[in-house]
């Protein structure tokens, strides 16, 4: 289930980007959209896999630990532009 996890937040990522690229596009780039979407990636990732973890039923516990990584993986991965906490993205 933690492999779920990791590709559901994923695909949330990965559908926030291009709904903030496109923003980003037809308003010129205004840096509350980038803060809006992390803020909802740390809720989805985050506030969503501790709330999983606290089930303590099997599926839960892996597919919030699944979110957890996600979030923490693609952070270090794309060094924070894919969830919004690369402070570049706000100048």
């Amino acid at each position: 289930m933690a492999f779920a996890g990791l590709a559901l937040y994923s695909v949330v990522n990965l559908v926030l980007v291009f709904v903030v690229l496109f923003a980003a596009m037809n308003n010129g780039g205004n840096p509350a959209w980038t803060a809006a979407s992390a803020v909802v990636l740390v809720l989805v990732g985050l506030g969503a896999g501790a709330g999983l973890l606290f089930l303590r039923r099997p599926w839960t516990t892996g597919l919030g630990l699944g979110l957890m990584i996600g979030w923490a993986l693609w952070s270090i991965v794309s060094a924070g532009f894919c969830t919004g906490i690369n402070p570049g993205l706000y100048g």
